[in-house]
């Protein structure tokens, strides 16, 4: 399993229970999908730096979680289809630890 973390941001209209049930579709696919969550990190409501589908806020939440790529398909489906969800990006933890040694050593 690869250590994954998923940065999305909620449509502002639902309410504090359709958020909610947002989050919790998302944790349940993703421990569906055999993938282990760490954690569940609600940034909340926050004004966007530019307007995604005519909203200027969002409810933005950070999941970090460890998963087999097969389960990052899936996940990045049904944001996809989902009309709750404006924005939403999937990174590799690992990976972006890397690139951050990286740049410190190019620093030095």
């Amino acid at each position: 399993m690869r250590s994954y973390e998923t940065l999305f941001i909620i449509n502002p209209e639902l309410d504090d229970e359709g958020i909610k049930a947002v989050i919790e579709k998302y944790t349940k696919l993703l421990k569906d999908q055999g993938a282990e969550v760490i954690s569940v990190d609600e940034w909340g409501r926050r004004r966007l730096a530019y307007e995604i589908k005519k909203h200027k806020e969002g409810y933005y939440v950070l999941i970090n979680f460890d998963a087999e790529p097969q389960a990052l398909k899936e996940l990045e489906r049904i944001f996809r289809i989902d009309s709750n969800i404006l924005r939403f990006i999937i990174v590799n933890r690992i990976e972006q630890a890397k690139k951050k040694a990286e740049e410190a050593e190019k620093a030095v």
